[in-house]
């Protein structure tokens, strides 16, 4: 029963690997840090660890995430139908898919440093704990970002079993940028959050909420070329950058409206974004 193919088939949507946006959103900062610390190509051993710690983690997050939001996610249309929600999983099930899942994430980080081991602790804390703070505070998002950022500093310590200070640099403005963009995320469900109690920074912002993207996106990009400068980059990390600041653009003009879908789509878009900085970073390197 376990193995059968609807059963698979269910543990598929519940890791989410069929919208694997959050996969693109986690790797991109992961993969400036491992470039920008190695200061050139990482070591593809690093590379690979990284992806396929990024693919499990987010997997893991998901499945967590669901299992948090089972009461809730039955009284939202998006998510209504999801595996837990809709009963085709079970409360165990998921719980033994997250352990699966981490479990394979340390088998991973195994083959690192100590310090970067000991940073994967404070990973894994921040992925668990991220999908209950909507129910105690309006600023989830910061949390979020806080998980997501933390291959930063885990790539800086598997290189060089350091982390200097632009490492937590990088760290502090990429929580800028996931602010801002699960932001746009939570404005799809504003509506919806508000009827259930759920909290987050798109209800706590209310009328000020592109204002205060606006700002978010602004600080992120000062934060990048500031990197930039530091590392002395060359011209293509700042035209990434600077492209970057098209997409930020461009967001702000699909959520003028807050409309639902339109604010999805720029949290979408930020795939993009973070794709453009690193093919910069990239071709830095070569």
């Amino acid at each position: 029963m376990f193995l059968n193919k609807e059963r698979l088939y269910q543990y598929y949507l519940l890791m989410r690997m069929d919208k694997p946006i959050g996969t693109w959103l986690l790797l991109w900062p992961t993969f400036w840090a491992l470039w920008i610390a190695a200061q050139g190509i990482p070591n593809i051993s690093f590379i690979i660890i990284f992806a396929l710690g990024v693919f499990v983690m987010r997997s893991a997050g998901c499945v967590i995430n669901d299992y948090a939001d089972r009461n809730i996610d039955k009284h939202i249309e998006r998510t209504k139908n999801r595996p837990l929600t809709s009963g085709k999983v079970s409360f165990r099930e998921a719980l033994l898919l997250f352990l699966a899942c981490i479990s394979i994430a340390f088998i991973l980080v195994l083959f690192l440093n100590l310090y970067t081991i000991l940073l994967s602790f404070i990973a894994l804390f921040f992925a668990a704990v991220y999908p209950f703070m909507k129910r105690y505070t309006h600023y989830p998002q910061i949390v979020l970002g806080m998980a997501f950022s933390c291959a930063i500093p885990m790539a800086f310590a598997a290189q060089s079993n350091h982390v200097p200070l632009i490492a937590w640099e990088l760290y502090i403005i990429t929580i800028l940028w996931i602010v801002s963009y699960d932001t746009m995320y939570a404005m799809a469900d504003r509506e919806e959050d508000l009827k259930i109690g759920v909290k987050s920074t798109a209800i706590i912002f209310a009328d000020y909420d592109k204002l205060i993207i606006a700002l978010l996106q602004i600080l992120f990009t000062l934060g990048m070329f500031y990197i930039a400068w530091q590392l002395q980059a060359g011209i293509f990390f700042y035209l990434g950058i600077i492209t970057s600041m098209g997409f930020s653009i461009y967001q702000q003009r699909l959520i003028q409206q807050r409309e639902k879908s339109a604010c999805f789509q720029a949290f979408l878009n930020n795939h993009w974004l973070g794709m453009v900085i690193f093919i910069g970073i990239f071709l830095d390197s070569l």
